[in-house]
Parts: C-alpha cells; structure tokens; sequence
C-alpha cells in the first residue's frame, strides 16, 4: 500500500507530466524504464512508487525542481 506521501508526490509527478503532453510511454523512455513500471507507479493496485533518484530524473525531464513534487509540509499518515 502506498503511503500519502508517495500518493501526493505520484499525483504531482502525473500532473506534470499531463501539462507537458507526455504519455506514460514518453516518460518512461525517457527514464530509461519500463512503461509497466510508470502504470504501476500511477495505479493504486501496485505498491511501487518513486524514489529520490526518479524524482531528480522526474525534475529533469519535466524541467522543474524535484522539491516541485513534495508539499510545503509533513503530511499526516493516518
């Protein structure tokens, strides 16, 4: 199960990646992984999620800062 932190930095991550017209194809091409991993990233059924290297690559690829993917503060887990 993903957490509220993983769920807020997929959708922000989405959301970008919807702005600039890439698909989950074009994205993952460009990370150089899978487009099975970025439909499990974006799907609430798998428990895979982005790490700290995906987000600096994320930052890259989508031309902003990978603190553009966090919320200005902690959010609560339950």
């Amino acid at each position: 199960m993903k957490s509220k932190i993983d769920l807020y930095v997929i959708q922000k991550v989405k959301e970008k990646r919807l702005e600039m017209n890439l698909s989950q194809a074009d994205l993952a091409h460009e990370l150089g992984m899978s487009v099975g991993f970025i439909g499990k990233v974006e799907s609430a059924q798998y428990p895979s999620h982005y790490n700290i290297k995906h987000l600096n690559l994320l930052a890259r690829i989508l031309q902003c800062s990978p603190q553009d993917f966090l919320p200005k503060k902690p959010l609560q887990e339950k």
